[in-house]
């Protein structure tokens, strides 16, 4: 069986604030049903911030090994590319990071006008939330962005 490689040169990645080993773009909005379709790139041998999904995910992974963690940085579970996972949302906080080398994965991000993500600090504390409306306006910063 041949192995192939994803080419993601041609994605324009994207900060998220200060969140460190992570880059996102964003495909595309639908406002009408609340579904948010996001590439995030987590950098490989490292954990993102602690947070929650507050909302329904279904994620696949296309480049890369998709490692999450629990809290207290233990690993929880790795998915290999093309894992394809549906995940309802949930209270339990975790990290989530790249294997040997940065991971690519699509999340569909469903369901939900309010808060998709807490984001959280090492003593379980709420320090900021991302919602759809600040999906929405990354989106269109992104689209401008691209105008330029």
């Amino acid at each position: 069986m041949a192995l192939y490689n994803f080419d993601d040169s041609n994605i324009r990645w994207n900060k998220l604030g200060d969140f460190e080993h992570l880059v996102y773009s964003i495909l595309d909005i639908d406002e009408k049903n609340n579904i948010a379709d996001v590439l995030f790139k987590f950098a490989a041998n490292q954990q993102i911030v602690l947070h929650r999904h507050k909302a329904h995910n279904n994620t696949l992974v296309i480049q890369g090994e998709h490692r999450l963690y629990e809290a207290n940085g233990n690993i929880k579970e790795i998915r290999p590319v093309g894992s394809y996972t549906v995940s309802p949302p949930s209270d339990e906080p975790h990290r989530e990071g790249g294997g040997d080398q940065d991971v690519v994965v699509f999340f569909s991000i469903r369901g939900s006008d309010g808060i998709l993500y807490e984001v959280l600090d090492d003593d379980l504390n709420q320090i900021a939330t991302i919602s759809m409306q600040d999906l929405i306006g990354l989106y269109q910063a992104q689209q401008d962005n691209a105008e330029k």
